[in-house]
């Protein structure tokens, strides 16, 4: 038996297409450009020249390539700069660069700047004390600069949710609000469970059903905590740690700077802002690469 179809299918024919001098339907711009790692040579060629000078700089990217090739998954190494000049200093920083990841945590009077560098895995952290009392720009005092070797800082992790226990907040029906007090509910759960090991879980606000009035409850239960973190990889992913244990909100923006996917994530720290083992073991291979490169200048220019 032959069946034939009497009507056109849907999507085709008139009235499927838009009318004239009305715009095509329109998608949302989607990130357009991905970071990726090219060598550089420091160009500082007054300090390459003086052998004595840039030995103990180049000592030390020598030291931290080893350290990255001898990196196993659970460490972290930390290297510290002990004994290094301001220009050996900004030797060794325009040698690693600044990679997708940086991280800010406040910690009272102390403040630690964490960049990845642009070998993956090999964060450069530095650490300052704020004076009350004074412009920030003016009121603060380096007190360590050093190298961790790791998928993420160490010392984030243990200062992000110290002492922290979850509480029970008191939630009163408020105008506006249809589905904050479950999904706050379901948060506090799983921020009580959290265990070491156990996965990721992820609430997408982007696909539930809410209002600006279950925005902005959410928002005041969680709270803010102490660590900021950027992540450059496809557009932006801006990082917060909130003020339950093992809660952030992450928030993933294109190009033009438009919210794209909203979410909270009950994990010991999101995986976009973690390095892969994969990505530490190249990073000991490059900068293997590159020292011997800026040796071998040094030589050239002495």
């Amino acid at each position: 038996m032959i069946y034939r179809l009497t009507t056109p299918p849907l999507g085709f024919g008139t009235g499927s297409m838009a009318p004239k001098g009305e715009n095509d339907l329109q998608y949302l711009v989607m990130p357009s450009g991905v970071r990726i790692y090219e060598q550089h040579v420091p160009e500082m060629e007054h300090l390459l020249a003086k052998e004595q000078e840039i030995r103990p700089a180049l000592e030390y990217i020598h030291a931290l390539g080893e350290a990255a090739a001898a990196w196993q998954p659970g460490q972290n190494l930390l290297l510290k700069r002990d004994g290094l000049n301001a220009s050996q200093n900004a030797f060794i920083n325009e040698t690693l660069g600044e990679g997708e990841v940086a991280i800010v945590l406040e910690d009272g009077k102390k403040r630690l700047e964490i960049q990845e560098t642009v070998f993956a895995g090999v964060w450069s952290l530095r650490g300052f004390v704020l004076e009350e009392g004074k412009v920030e720009t003016q009121g603060e005092e380096l007190f360590h600069q050093q190298e961790e070797i790791s998928p993420f800082p160490r010392v984030v992790l243990a200062r992000v949710f110290a002492a922290m226990v979850a509480q029970t907040p008191s939630i009163s029906p408020v105008s506006g609000v249809v589905n904050a007090p479950s999904i706050i509910v379901e948060i506090l759960d799983h921020s009580r469970s959290w265990k070491p090991g156990v996965l990721p879980y992820v609430i997408n606000l982007s696909l539930l059903p809410h209002t600006p009035e279950d925005l902005e409850m959410i928002d005041s239960v969680l709270g803010r905590g102490r660590v900021k973190i950027l992540s450059r990889g496809y557009g932006n992913c801006r990082i917060e740690a909130t003020a339950l244990p093992h809660v952030w909100r992450v928030r993933y923006f294109n190009s033009m700077d438009t919210l794209i996917l909203d979410t909270i994530e009950i994990s010991e720290v999101p995986e976009v802002a973690c390095a892969a083992v994969e990505d530490i073991a190249d990073s000991a291979h490059r900068l293997v690469e590159i020292y011997e490169v800026l040796k071998e200048e040094s030589e050239v220019q002495a």
